[in-house]
Protein backbone atom coordinates (compact mmCIF):
# COMPACT_ATOMS: atom_id res chain seq x y z
CA UNK A 1 0.00 0.00 0.00
CA UNK A 2 2.69 2.38 0.52
CA UNK A 3 4.37 1.41 -2.57
CA UNK A 4 0.84 2.65 -4.39
CA UNK A 5 0.18 5.69 -2.34
CA UNK A 6 3.64 7.09 -3.19
CA UNK A 7 2.99 6.57 -7.15
CA UNK A 8 -0.40 8.10 -6.92
CA UNK A 9 0.11 10.82 -4.48
CA UNK A 10 2.97 12.98 -6.54
CA UNK A 11 2.60 15.77 -9.04
CA UNK A 12 3.65 13.84 -11.90
CA UNK A 13 0.56 11.39 -11.54
CA UNK A 14 -1.90 14.26 -11.10
CA UNK A 15 0.23 16.04 -14.26
CA UNK A 16 -0.58 12.32 -16.45
CA UNK A 17 -4.07 12.30 -15.30
CA UNK A 18 -4.75 15.51 -16.84
CA UNK A 19 -2.33 14.68 -19.84
CA UNK A 20 -4.71 11.12 -20.41
CA UNK A 21 -8.00 12.60 -19.91
CA UNK A 22 -7.55 14.77 -22.97
CA UNK A 23 -8.53 12.61 -25.98
CA UNK A 24 -11.23 11.49 -24.01
CA UNK A 25 -12.72 14.46 -23.22
CA UNK A 26 -12.15 15.67 -26.81
CA UNK A 27 -14.29 12.57 -27.78
CA UNK A 28 -16.61 12.63 -24.96
CA UNK A 29 -17.52 16.48 -25.85
CA UNK A 30 -18.29 15.05 -29.30
CA UNK A 31 -20.15 12.67 -28.14
CA UNK A 32 -22.21 15.01 -25.96
CA UNK A 33 -23.39 17.39 -28.53
CA UNK A 34 -24.56 14.96 -31.17
CA UNK A 35 -26.45 12.96 -28.33
CA UNK A 36 -28.26 16.29 -27.33
CA UNK A 37 -29.43 16.45 -31.16
CA UNK A 38 -30.77 12.63 -31.09
CA UNK A 39 -28.12 10.73 -32.94
CA UNK A 40 -25.63 8.47 -30.96
CA UNK A 41 -22.18 8.79 -32.63
CA UNK A 42 -20.78 5.45 -32.84
CA UNK A 43 -17.95 6.23 -35.06
CA UNK A 44 -15.78 8.18 -32.66
CA UNK A 45 -12.97 5.87 -32.61
CA UNK A 46 -13.07 5.34 -36.28
CA UNK A 47 -12.70 9.20 -36.42
CA UNK A 48 -10.09 9.52 -34.24
CA UNK A 49 -8.13 6.63 -35.62
CA UNK A 50 -8.19 8.44 -39.12
CA UNK A 51 -7.74 11.65 -37.49
CA UNK A 52 -4.34 10.89 -36.15
CA UNK A 53 -3.12 9.10 -38.52
CA UNK A 54 -4.00 12.19 -41.37
CA UNK A 55 -2.11 14.39 -38.40
CA UNK A 56 0.91 12.43 -39.03
CA UNK A 57 0.98 12.37 -43.17
CA UNK A 58 0.28 15.97 -43.03
CA UNK A 59 2.40 17.45 -40.71
CA UNK A 60 5.23 14.71 -42.39
CA UNK A 61 4.28 15.95 -45.88
CA UNK A 62 4.53 19.50 -45.27
CA UNK A 63 6.93 19.98 -42.39
CA UNK A 64 4.05 21.59 -40.71
CA UNK A 65 2.73 20.53 -36.91
CA UNK A 66 -0.32 23.17 -37.32
CA UNK A 67 -1.13 22.31 -40.75
CA UNK A 68 -1.04 18.32 -39.35
CA UNK A 69 -3.93 19.44 -37.19
CA UNK A 70 -5.80 21.02 -39.93
CA UNK A 71 -6.02 17.97 -41.75
CA UNK A 72 -6.88 16.04 -38.81
CA UNK A 73 -9.78 17.67 -38.20
CA UNK A 74 -10.85 18.20 -42.44
CA UNK A 75 -10.35 14.35 -41.71
CA UNK A 76 -12.18 14.21 -38.61
CA UNK A 77 -15.04 16.68 -40.64
CA UNK A 78 -14.75 14.35 -43.76
CA UNK A 79 -15.44 10.96 -41.94
CA UNK A 80 -18.89 12.78 -39.34
CA UNK A 81 -19.84 14.09 -42.64
CA UNK A 82 -20.06 10.70 -44.58
CA UNK A 83 -21.81 9.40 -41.43
CA UNK A 84 -23.95 12.13 -41.56
CA UNK A 85 -24.74 11.56 -45.08
CA UNK A 86 -25.82 8.08 -45.32
CA UNK A 87 -27.81 8.24 -42.18
CA UNK A 88 -29.84 11.46 -42.01
CA UNK A 89 -30.01 11.32 -46.12
CA UNK A 90 -30.17 7.50 -46.64
CA UNK A 91 -31.44 6.37 -43.55
CA UNK A 92 -28.88 3.71 -42.86
CA UNK A 93 -28.88 2.81 -39.13
CA UNK A 94 -27.10 4.57 -37.45
CA UNK A 95 -25.74 1.88 -34.89
CA UNK A 96 -24.51 0.16 -38.42
CA UNK A 97 -23.00 3.12 -40.52
CA UNK A 98 -21.08 3.89 -37.10
CA UNK A 99 -19.74 0.54 -36.83
CA UNK A 100 -18.74 0.65 -40.37
CA UNK A 101 -16.61 3.42 -39.57
CA UNK A 102 -14.81 1.64 -36.84
CA UNK A 103 -13.81 -0.93 -38.70
CA UNK A 104 -13.24 0.94 -42.35
CA UNK A 105 -10.77 3.02 -40.33
CA UNK A 106 -9.15 0.28 -38.27
CA UNK A 107 -7.92 -1.55 -41.18
CA UNK A 108 -7.90 0.93 -43.53
CA UNK A 109 -5.69 3.31 -41.74
CA UNK A 110 -2.80 0.75 -42.03
CA UNK A 111 -3.55 -0.05 -45.80
CA UNK A 112 -3.09 3.98 -46.45
CA UNK A 113 0.10 4.53 -44.09
CA UNK A 114 1.78 1.15 -46.38
CA UNK A 115 0.71 2.06 -49.38
CA UNK A 116 2.41 5.94 -48.88
CA UNK A 117 5.29 4.61 -46.60
CA UNK A 118 5.72 0.96 -46.79
CA UNK A 119 5.55 0.64 -43.20
CA UNK A 120 3.27 -1.78 -41.80
CA UNK A 121 1.60 -0.81 -38.64
CA UNK A 122 3.75 2.25 -37.62
CA UNK A 123 4.73 5.96 -39.32
CA UNK A 124 8.28 5.28 -37.89
CA UNK A 125 10.02 6.53 -41.08
CA UNK A 126 7.96 9.59 -41.13
CA UNK A 127 9.66 12.49 -39.72
CA UNK A 128 6.17 13.94 -38.74
CA UNK A 129 5.73 17.02 -36.17
CA UNK A 130 4.37 17.17 -32.58
CA UNK A 131 2.07 20.74 -31.61
CA UNK A 132 4.49 22.44 -28.72
CA UNK A 133 4.06 22.24 -25.26
CA UNK A 134 3.49 25.61 -23.29
CA UNK A 135 4.93 26.63 -20.11
CA UNK A 136 2.02 29.38 -18.08
CA UNK A 137 4.08 32.16 -16.82
CA UNK A 138 4.18 32.49 -12.99
CA UNK A 139 1.89 29.35 -12.46
CA UNK A 140 4.75 27.22 -13.41
CA UNK A 141 6.95 28.91 -10.44
CA UNK A 142 4.32 27.87 -8.26
CA UNK A 143 5.35 24.66 -5.86
CA UNK A 144 2.80 21.63 -6.51
CA UNK A 145 0.03 23.51 -8.64
CA UNK A 146 2.79 24.60 -10.99
CA UNK A 147 4.41 20.84 -11.97
CA UNK A 148 0.85 19.74 -12.24
CA UNK A 149 -1.06 22.67 -14.59
CA UNK A 150 2.20 24.25 -16.53
CA UNK A 151 3.68 22.33 -19.38
CA UNK A 152 1.26 20.26 -20.94
CA UNK A 153 0.56 20.12 -24.47
CA UNK A 154 -1.30 22.75 -26.24
CA UNK A 155 -4.52 20.43 -27.03
CA UNK A 156 -4.26 19.33 -23.35
CA UNK A 157 -5.41 23.47 -22.85
CA UNK A 158 -7.81 23.48 -26.10
CA UNK A 159 -9.75 20.30 -24.53
CA UNK A 160 -10.08 22.28 -21.57
CA UNK A 161 -11.04 25.80 -23.13
CA UNK A 162 -13.81 22.92 -25.63
CA UNK A 163 -15.65 21.84 -22.36
CA UNK A 164 -16.42 25.72 -21.18
CA UNK A 165 -17.43 26.38 -24.94
CA UNK A 166 -19.37 23.67 -25.31
CA UNK A 167 -21.32 24.37 -22.14
CA UNK A 168 -21.85 27.84 -23.68
CA UNK A 169 -22.49 26.77 -26.67
CA UNK A 170 -25.53 24.77 -25.96
CA UNK A 171 -26.94 26.31 -23.03
CA UNK A 172 -26.47 30.26 -24.16
CA UNK A 173 -26.56 30.28 -27.88
CA UNK A 174 -29.33 29.86 -30.45
CA UNK A 175 -28.09 26.54 -32.14
CA UNK A 176 -27.60 25.23 -28.84
CA UNK A 177 -30.94 25.68 -28.17
CA UNK A 178 -32.10 23.94 -31.17
CA UNK A 179 -29.58 21.31 -30.26
CA UNK A 180 -31.36 20.39 -27.43
CA UNK A 181 -34.83 20.62 -28.58
CA UNK A 182 -34.07 18.53 -31.51
CA UNK A 183 -32.76 16.11 -29.38
CA UNK A 184 -35.93 16.70 -27.04
CA UNK A 185 -38.48 15.84 -29.02
CA UNK A 186 -37.55 16.64 -33.34
CA UNK A 187 -41.28 16.58 -34.22
CA UNK A 188 -41.86 19.53 -31.66
CA UNK A 189 -38.85 21.55 -32.57
CA UNK A 190 -40.03 21.16 -36.79
CA UNK A 191 -43.35 22.38 -36.05
CA UNK A 192 -41.91 25.55 -34.89
CA UNK A 193 -39.60 25.97 -37.82
CA UNK A 194 -36.19 24.66 -36.90
CA UNK A 195 -34.65 22.68 -39.82
CA UNK A 196 -34.12 19.55 -38.04
CA UNK A 197 -31.69 17.78 -40.52
CA UNK A 198 -29.41 20.51 -40.69
CA UNK A 199 -29.23 20.85 -37.43
CA UNK A 200 -28.72 17.15 -36.74
CA UNK A 201 -25.78 17.27 -39.51
CA UNK A 202 -23.96 20.27 -37.78
CA UNK A 203 -24.06 18.37 -34.41
CA UNK A 204 -22.43 15.40 -35.89
CA UNK A 205 -19.98 17.16 -37.85
CA UNK A 206 -18.97 19.29 -34.33
CA UNK A 207 -19.05 15.81 -32.90
CA UNK A 208 -16.35 15.00 -35.69
CA UNK A 209 -14.47 18.26 -35.23
CA UNK A 210 -13.90 17.35 -31.52
CA UNK A 211 -13.15 13.58 -32.04
CA UNK A 212 -11.21 14.62 -34.34
CA UNK A 213 -8.60 17.21 -32.12
CA UNK A 214 -8.74 13.63 -29.84
CA UNK A 215 -7.08 11.82 -32.41
CA UNK A 216 -4.61 14.39 -33.80
CA UNK A 217 -3.58 14.65 -30.23
CA UNK A 218 -2.82 10.84 -29.89
CA UNK A 219 -0.71 10.81 -32.68
CA UNK A 220 0.93 14.40 -32.68
CA UNK A 221 0.88 15.21 -28.42
CA UNK A 222 0.69 11.86 -26.36
CA UNK A 223 3.24 10.09 -28.87
CA UNK A 224 4.92 11.52 -31.71
CA UNK A 225 3.69 8.79 -34.21
CA UNK A 226 0.97 7.09 -35.66
CA UNK A 227 0.43 2.89 -34.25
CA UNK A 228 -2.11 0.49 -35.08
CA UNK A 229 -5.12 0.79 -33.35
CA UNK A 230 -3.59 3.53 -30.92
CA UNK A 231 -6.89 4.87 -30.02
CA UNK A 232 -7.46 1.52 -28.23
CA UNK A 233 -11.06 1.99 -27.68
CA UNK A 234 -11.00 5.35 -26.26
CA UNK A 235 -14.01 6.37 -28.66
CA UNK A 236 -15.82 3.63 -26.43
CA UNK A 237 -14.60 5.10 -23.37
CA UNK A 238 -16.11 8.65 -24.45
CA UNK A 239 -19.35 7.33 -25.16
CA UNK A 240 -19.48 5.85 -21.60
CA UNK A 241 -18.01 9.44 -19.89
CA UNK A 242 -20.99 10.73 -21.89
CA UNK A 243 -23.65 8.49 -20.89
CA UNK A 244 -22.58 8.99 -17.17
CA UNK A 245 -22.32 12.25 -17.52
CA UNK A 246 -26.22 11.75 -17.80
CA UNK A 247 -25.59 14.30 -21.26
CA UNK A 248 -24.01 17.41 -19.23
CA UNK A 249 -21.23 19.60 -20.54
CA UNK A 250 -20.21 19.19 -16.74
CA UNK A 251 -21.22 15.85 -15.60
CA UNK A 252 -19.56 14.42 -19.64
CA UNK A 253 -16.30 16.26 -18.02
CA UNK A 254 -15.91 15.02 -14.43
CA UNK A 255 -16.49 11.38 -15.61
CA UNK A 256 -13.38 12.38 -18.42
CA UNK A 257 -11.28 12.95 -15.76
CA UNK A 258 -12.46 9.65 -13.91
CA UNK A 259 -12.01 7.42 -16.85
CA UNK A 260 -8.34 9.84 -17.17
CA UNK A 261 -7.57 9.18 -13.90
CA UNK A 262 -7.69 5.14 -14.33
CA UNK A 263 -5.70 5.11 -17.47
CA UNK A 264 -3.17 7.03 -15.07
CA UNK A 265 -3.45 4.87 -12.59
CA UNK A 266 -2.52 1.64 -15.03
CA UNK A 267 -0.05 3.46 -16.27
CA UNK A 268 1.42 4.37 -12.90
CA UNK A 269 1.21 0.54 -12.04
CA UNK A 270 3.70 -0.34 -13.95
CA UNK A 271 6.39 1.14 -11.64
CA UNK A 272 4.94 -1.83 -9.40
CA UNK A 273 4.89 -5.33 -9.46
CA UNK A 274 2.07 -6.26 -10.91
CA UNK A 275 1.50 -8.24 -14.43
CA UNK A 276 0.85 -6.58 -16.89
CA UNK A 277 -2.35 -8.30 -18.33
CA UNK A 278 -3.89 -7.37 -15.33
CA UNK A 279 -2.66 -3.44 -15.07
CA UNK A 280 -4.23 -3.01 -19.12
CA UNK A 281 -7.85 -4.32 -17.79
CA UNK A 282 -7.62 -1.16 -15.27
CA UNK A 283 -9.32 1.33 -17.86
CA UNK A 284 -12.05 -1.26 -19.12
CA UNK A 285 -13.01 -2.43 -15.66
CA UNK A 286 -13.23 1.49 -15.21
CA UNK A 287 -15.46 2.01 -18.00
CA UNK A 288 -17.53 -1.70 -17.01
CA UNK A 289 -17.88 -0.35 -13.24
CA UNK A 290 -19.23 3.22 -14.30
CA UNK A 291 -21.64 1.77 -16.51
CA UNK A 292 -23.30 -0.71 -14.06
CA UNK A 293 -23.29 2.08 -11.18
CA UNK A 294 -24.76 4.83 -13.85
CA UNK A 295 -27.19 1.55 -14.68
CA UNK A 296 -28.72 1.17 -11.49
CA UNK A 297 -28.74 4.47 -10.63
CA UNK A 298 -31.04 5.48 -13.21
CA UNK A 299 -32.79 2.18 -12.70
CA UNK A 300 -33.77 3.15 -9.33
CA UNK A 301 -34.54 6.81 -10.22
CA UNK A 302 -37.19 5.15 -12.55
CA UNK A 303 -38.52 3.00 -10.44
CA UNK A 304 -39.33 5.88 -7.92
CA UNK A 305 -40.55 8.02 -10.67
CA UNK A 306 -42.98 5.31 -11.88
CA UNK A 307 -44.08 4.86 -7.94
CA UNK A 308 -44.74 8.21 -7.53
CA UNK A 309 -47.02 7.92 -10.57
CA UNK A 310 -49.02 4.84 -9.96
CA UNK A 311 -49.35 7.24 -6.20
CA UNK A 312 -52.07 9.21 -6.38
CA UNK A 313 -54.07 7.00 -8.89
CA UNK A 314 -54.32 3.95 -6.34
Amino acid sequence: MHDFLAVILTTDFAFSVLRVTTPILFAALGALISNRAGIVNIGLEGIMLTSALLGVLVSAYTGSAWLGLLGAALGGLLIAGLLAFFTLQFKTHLILGGIAINAFASGGTIFVLYMLTGDKGTSSSLASKVLPSVEIPLIEDIPVVGPILSGHHVLTYLSIVAAVAVFVLLKKTPLGLQIRAVGENLHAAESVGVKVKRIQYTALLLSGLFASLGGAYMSMGYLSLFTRNMTAGRGWIALAAESMGRSTTIGTTITSFLFGFAEALSNALQLLKIPAELISTVPYVATILGLVFYSVSMTRKANKLLKKQKGPQA
